[in-house]
């Protein structure tokens, strides 16, 4: 599962999506934050080419009300389920962040971890949209789900799910909106190099959606030593 991420610095993704993309209509300026928590907005490189704000769980166009927003879906069944398999074939996306936490399980207790690049300052983290229209009031919700995988080494440990992340040589081919064939995106949806990512343990500050601040993604005290 991946719940909660960051964004607090977008130049450096959005550097190499010129240098990768190239045109790219930037449709945000962003608010940074440090704790991003399902329903919030979340920047997001649709593959139409818009960098913009969508609402973080999935509403798939047919659904009926908002009731069901998935905020995660798995890389091995994105072909069977219907909430994702539409999106799959023609709306995918990029979701950049800076990193994303997760929940140890010890005894009775959550840990959260913050998870981190090794390398460069961003994730991009492969994901799904669609929009969906309110049919009482005709507003349409553009919103975005996040795709997991199996754990590389470091995250093991920690949980038995990660984010799909995509190296910059691989965005051209997920955005591509003339890409449907399952054969050629799955061997994309890979567990993500342990020598590029870290992680460690963070307050349960974080816990609380409202707590927005660098003290989220600050290491505990015990291991500044």
């Amino acid at each position: 599962m991946c719940g909660r991420v960051a964004l607090h610095d977008d130049k450096q993704f959005l550097e190499e999506v010129k240098n990768t993309i190239k045109q790219v209509q930037h449709n945000l300026t962003l608010q940074p934050s440090y704790n991003i928590a399902p329903s919030q907005p979340i920047a997001t490189l649709t593959n139409d080419r818009i960098y913009q704000y969508t609402r973080f769980g999935l509403i798939p166009h047919w659904a009926k009300n908002t009731k069901f927003q998935p905020i995660n879906a798995r890389a091995e069944t994105l072909t069977e389920k219907p909430t994702f398999r539409t999106p799959f074939k023609s709306k995918r996306c990029i979701i950049p962040v800076n990193g994303f936490y997760e929940w140890k399980k010890e005894g009775g207790h959550k840990i959260p971890y913050w998870i981190y690049p090794t390398k460069g300052n961003y994730f991009a983290l492969a994901g799904i949209y669609d929009t969906w229209t309110n049919p009482e009031t005709n507003e349409k919700i553009t919103s975005s789900a996040i795709i997991t995988t199996s754990p590389n080494d470091i995250m093991k440990p920690i949980h038995d799910r990660m984010p799909v992340i995509l190296e910059p040589e691989d965005w051209a081919i997920w955005l591509d909106k003339g890409i449907k064939e399952s054969e050629a995106l799955t061997p994309l949806l890979q567990p993500f190099s342990d020598s590029s990512m870290d992680a460690y343990e963070v307050s349960t500050f974080v816990n609380t959606p409202a707590n927005n601040t660098e003290k989220c993604i600050t290491p505990m005290k015990s291991q500044l030593f």
